[in-house]
């Protein structure tokens, strides 16, 4: 099952999913990562707080939605409120869509230590999702359950 995270700048919080999905899925799955307007570059908290956890940076990049086109995503989740409103790509017409919104910890103005602790309690909201969605039988599961249960993830404190 391939899924994709969705944000504006690809450079923090959907780059965290990408990377921390990955770190964790079974074999079958796989996450990708992408942009509607991508920065083109990752945040550098992002990459010191995937480190922090060792989980590898080196193919990480921020990317544009076209870039992931081939990658055919069964899933797309959202992760921030402005990528939520934009009109998904047709390629992704039969994907699931879901968001996931989450806070920006990169655009906090804040020194840098308090800014990684954001960092980190963001990762700790992209875990408890991730424990919930892999706690699902997913193969039981039809469509419009698959996505009711998607929406409650997404209401997770």
């Amino acid at each position: 099952m391939n899924i994709l995270f969705l944000c504006t700048g690809n450079s923090c919080r959907s780059i965290l999913s990408e990377a921390l999905f990955n770190a964790q899925a079974p074999v079958g799955y796989c996450a990708c990562s992408a942009g509607s307007q991508p920065s083109g570059k990752v945040h550098p908290l992002t990459i010191k707080t995937l480190e922090n956890l060792h989980i590898n940076t080196q193919n990480l990049r921020s990317k544009s939605m076209q870039d992931c086109e081939p990658f055919n995503p069964e899933i797309v989740i959202t992760v921030c409120s402005s990528a939520a409103q934009e009109t998904c790509p047709l390629y992704l017409g039969k994907a699931l869509k879901v968001h996931w919104g989450l806070d920006d910890p990169s655009h906090l103005d804040l020194p840098e230590q308090e800014k990684l602790q954001a960092f980190q309690m963001t990762v700790a909201h992209i875990q408890r999702r991730f424990n919930a969605f892999f706690a699902l039988d997913l193969a039981k599961l039809s469509r419009e359950e698959l996505s009711k249960e998607m929406q409650k993830i997404a209401e997770m404190i």
